[in-house]
């Protein structure tokens, strides 16, 4: 019998290596790092391409309209073309005007109706306004398409000042608000007499006002040396006020008045000036009838010795 040889025993295949766990699973489709660089560069030149048309854009009509301007300024030229297009002032719209005269406030916006609203300088228009004597502060703003709105925040008056027979009416920190028609403010605002009397009379008038008795019967407060004060009353008495201490001396003056009735008497002079002491001298007609050989000074509102 022929012999049949066994097969050869093959040796087992090598089994591929398993994927190592940092590397993952391999995306399908996903491209190489470089050309996703390429991709993210191509996007930035687009960007920067398009700037660049659209500043070359903006710098060609600005050229435009210097051509076109011949001799006129950028804003005037700007305001020419937007006036083109129906950007024209129509309305001014003022908020806040109390006192500021209407001629003054007029002459001062300088503007009317059908002006180009872009050509319109809100910088300008505001310094303007803040000239005139009785703004504090004003705002101008640009309402497109059509509309300039000023709103404006007015000095209060706080006392008319009188100095070398001349009347101004000034606020609260001591400004000339106005020099004219100001007789319409007595009786509104208290009288305030003398050099440095308008920077220095918000302490005193805020010291009168605890005082609405004496405050009422005060005609006028006199500055004195640019220092103190004298109050003119009613009854035709100055009563002396000492340095830096109107308020207690208006209070002691206050319960004199309570318990004694002392602005009621015919007094010249109430002499406060000393904590400790209150000296008080007659009218001149009541000095004669007391038999006074020589009638005293009367003080004046004009000035006063200190």
């Amino acid at each position: 019998m022929p012999r049949v040889k066994p097969p050869r025993a093959q040796p087992p295949r090598a089994q591929p290596a398993a994927p190592r766990p940092q590397d993952g699973p391999r995306l399908q489709g996903r491209p190489g790092r470089w050309k996703l660089a390429w991709r993210n560069q191509r996007r930035r030149l687009r960007s920067m391409l398009v700037l660049g048309v659209l500043a070359g854009g903006g710098f060609g009509a600005l050229y435009g309209i210097q051509a076109l301007g011949d001799g006129a300024s950028l804003r005037e030229r700007l305001g020419d073309i937007s006036a083109g297009l129906g950007l024209r002032v129509d309305h001014v719209v003022v908020e806040g005007r109390n006192k500021t005269p209407e001629a003054m406030l007029r002459a001062a916006l300088g503007i009317r109706p059908g002006e180009p609203i872009l050509a319109y300088s809100l910088d300008e228009a505001r310094a303007r306004l803040e000239s005139i004597k009785w703004v504090e502060h004003a705002t101008v703003e640009r309402r497109l398409p059509a509309t300039i709105v000023v709103r404006l925040v007015e000095r209060r008056p706080f006392a008319v000042w009188q100095m070398d027979g001349r009347f101004s009416l000034v606020d609260r920190d001591g400004a000339v608000v106005t020099d004219s028609n100001v007789s319409a403010f007595a009786g509104q605002v208290p009288l305030v007499v003398g050099a440095g009397a308008p920077q220095a009379a918000a302490a005193l008038v805020d010291a009168l006002a605890t005082q609405p008795d004496l405050q009422a019967r005060m005609v006028a407060a006199v500055r004195v040396g640019e220092r103190r004060w004298n109050l003119h009353m009613k009854n035709g008495a100055d009563v002396m006020l000492p340095e830096g201490a109107e308020g207690l001396a208006l209070a002691r003056l206050a319960a004199l008045q309570a318990s004694h009735a002392l602005l009621d008497r015919k007094l010249a002079v109430i002499d406060m000036r000393l904590p400790d002491r209150l000296v008080v001298r007659p009218q001149p007609e009541a000095s004669f009838r007391l038999g006074a050989s020589q009638p005293p000074p009367r003080p004046s509102l004009s000035g006063a010795t200190p």
